[in-house]
């Protein structure tokens, strides 16, 4: 067997590798500056954690580290090519742990200790960059004075020794020594820039249903994955076809009550991981059995035609109209049809008001995103609460009326099949009474052409065109003849319509206007019988986002200072413009309200309130002896206010507005 000459490359337990290392290793100059910073800390923190708590088998891969072997002044070195971040941050974890404990467990200390430091000399293993290499030597000694305490190498080494209670070390520790990686090792002949750019290219990523495939399957026996594979993952590609990465969107948002943050990178596989942090082979049984089970609804939805019972299929073809965003609340409401959690009566109900919802809030221009996950909390209080929901968004019967009126009508093919009575649309074609663009000699009268109209007057004709009044289905054979054509002679296809709807508006003598107008009112009537808004008249909210709800976005984006125009918290008017702003006024206030939830929260997550400003950074007084950091980005800190505040219970009394910068 031919093997290479010039790579050496093999799977190790990363501690180990660390403590059994006589080579320093060394980052070479040209490597970007050491820019891990405190949020990174806590996911590094927290993945060990998980892998500590699980079984002996569970190891955590953290990739690969490649390096380049040399002899230098001081004996042999490996030049790190890529894994200076991972190596970096590991050392001053361990360092953390070692200075915790070095005075209360020699054993412990001294096997930390081998890890940081070669034996002879105490020399430290890793060397950074020159620039940096005797502040980073001086924190993993702890001998750094406080006043000097200003780089990020200080700043997350105070974050790891503020997160460890020395009674917690022994755990970290185990979580540490089962982290694996591949450890690549070049020699003279190979090229380090060619291989690093093989391990970092920019070929075709796995996209989010792919990565969930791969983790599902990870770890199983070959007998396993083949099992699970045929039982499970081929009907779930099967019933959802090329909507599987959407599938699994949904169903994540249909179990968590919350949006998944689809725009930053893997947030589908990312939010599945959190939901499914370790399947052994039963649990993952369980979970695949409602995996297929919700497939097969979603599948469903894609095709209606799927569904055995008429009246809902038919529901189900109307909702598709308006895309896909309820699907996460769709499939839970068949799946309770379903199983005889709710009858066929309250199922259509819903799938009414559902309809209601989304074509009224298209009617009068309000979005319909970031709509599903609230209606789903809702429904977890009952059929009532969700009726309440659904009606606190569904906008109000004056304000659709003004907006049929005067605006185009959206979904026009829909609107005018149910309000004819038909179920289907094919062989009709929506056909504009006054055409959209009318040619000179077209008349509403037979005597006045269009031509002969003022500016003003053609303005006004214009402006009605894509309203609900001059608008009606049509035969498609009829449509083509009169394609263009004046009212009379419009008037006479009209008449020989099978459409009741359509034959209605051959009875007025001119169309202008004021008959456009009138046809809108009445058509207006029409439509808040078929498009009621039920449930109790609440406050008409559509401006406001709950807190749940609010979109996560990493970094500082441009234009975060004005991200809110206002946030409603608990009845009070709070004018907070960006989320900076917001998690320092929640936190205060809560702590003066509900102490107690802040304690919790901050224990649970080791953050953000401490009781010492350990590091260096931004931070805010709670009070003489505990101090909220201020330096995390966006993300982590809308996710901290939304955390919080459920710990308190009050995120259902907690909206957002956001300001137009951030509309969507």
């Amino acid at each position: 067997m031919l093997t290479a000459t010039n790579i050496e490359a093999h799977a190790v337990n990363t501690m180990a590798w660390l403590s059994a290392a006589d080579a320093t290793i060394v980052v070479p100059v040209y490597q970007r500056q050491y820019r891990w910073d405190i949020g990174g800390c806590e996911r590094l923190l927290a993945d060990i954690r998980a892998v500590a708590d699980s079984d002996e088998r569970h190891m955590h891969f953290i990739g690969s580290i490649l390096s380049a072997e040399t002899r230098g002044d001081n004996g042999s070195e490996l030049v790190l090519i890529d894994g200076q971040q991972r190596v970096t941050t590991l050392m001053l974890l361990v360092a953390a742990l070692h200075h915790t404990v070095r005075g209360q467990d020699p054993g412990l200390a001294e096997e930390l200790e081998r890890v940081m430091l070669h034996r002879r000399g105490g020399r430290t293993k890793l060397r950074p960059h020159r620039a940096w290499a005797e502040v980073f030597d001086a924190v993993v000694r702890d001998a750094r004075g406080d006043a000097d305490r200003d780089s990020r190498f200080d700043d997350n080494y105070a974050f790891f020794r503020s997160q460890i209670r020395p009674e917690e070390v022994a755990r970290v520790w185990r979580g540490l020594q089962k982290l694996e990686h591949v450890a690549i090792t070049l020699g003279p002949g190979a090229n380090a820039q060619q291989i690093f750019e093989s391990l970092n290219s920019t070929g075709e990523p796995l996209r989010d249903h792919e990565l969930i495939h791969n983790y599902v399957l990870m770890g199983l026996s070959h007998a396993q994955q083949t099992a699970i594979e045929d039982e499970y993952w081929v009907p779930i590609e099967r019933h959802t076809g090329e909507r599987i990465a959407d599938f699994w969107n949904h169903y994540l948002v249909m179990t968590g009550g919350r949006e998944v943050a689809v725009s930053r990178g893997r947030g589908v596989y990312d939010a599945f991981r959190a939901q499914f942090p370790r399947l052994d082979p039963p649990a993952l049984r369980r979970s695949a059995e409602e995996w297929r089970s919700f497939a097969e609804v979603y599948g469903i939805l894609l095709e209606p035609g799927r569904e055995t019972d008429p009246d809902v299929a038919r529901h189900l073809h109307w909702l598709n109209v308006f895309g896909r965003s309820l699907y996460p609340l769709l499939m839970r409401l068949h799946r309770e049809w379903s199983t005889g959690v709710i009858d066929k009566d309250a199922l259509v109900c819903v799938l009414e008001q559902l309809q209601s919802l989304q074509l009224r809030r298209a009617i009068v221009s309000l979005t319909n995103t970031r709509l599903v996950a609230r209606l789903l909390r809702a429904l977890d209080d009952g059929p009532a609460a969700l009726e309440e929901a659904i009606s606190r968004l569904t906008p109000s019967d004056d304000r659709v009326r003004v907006a049929l009126k005067f605006t185009d009508l959206p979904h026009a093919d829909y609107v005018l099949a149910r309000l004819s009575g038909v179920d289907r649309i094919s062989g009709l074609d929506v056909d504009h009474i006054l055409p959209a663009a009318p040619a000179d000699e077209w008349t509403g009268d037979g005597d006045t052409t269009w031509q002969d109209l003022t500016d003003d007057q053609q303005n006004a004709h214009r402006a009605l065109a894509g309203t609900i009044g001059n608008l009606t289905l049509l035969e498609e054979d009829l449509a083509m003849s009169v394609f263009g054509a004046g009212f009379p002679v419009k008037a006479d296809a009209y008449r020989r319509s099978a459409l009741g709807l359509t034959r209605a508006v051959a009875d007025t003598a001119t169309w202008d206007t004021a008959a456009i107008s009138a046809r809108s009112a009445e058509l207006a009537a029409r439509f808040m019988t078929v498009w009621p808004r039920r449930g109790p008249l609440v406050i008409d909210d559509d401006g406001l986002t709950p807190i749940l709800d609010a979109v996560p976005r990493r970094g500082w984006p441009r234009g975060w200072e004005r991200e809110f125009a206002y946030v409603e918290y608990v009845g009070e008017h709070w004018e907070v413009p960006d989320v900076k702003y917001l998690f320092n006024r929640v936190f205060k206030r809560l702590w003066a309200d509900n102490r107690a939830s802040v304690e919790r929260y901050s224990s649970q997550r080791g953050g953000p309130v401490y009781p010492d400003m350990s590091w260096t950074g931004q931070w805010d007084d709670l009070d003489a002896s505990h101090f909220l950091y201020m330096g995390w980005d966006s993300s982590y800190m809308l996710a901290a206010v939304q955390g919080v505040l459920s710990e308190a219970g009050l995120a259902p009394e907690v909206f957002v507005k956001y300001s137009y910068l951030w509309a969507e």
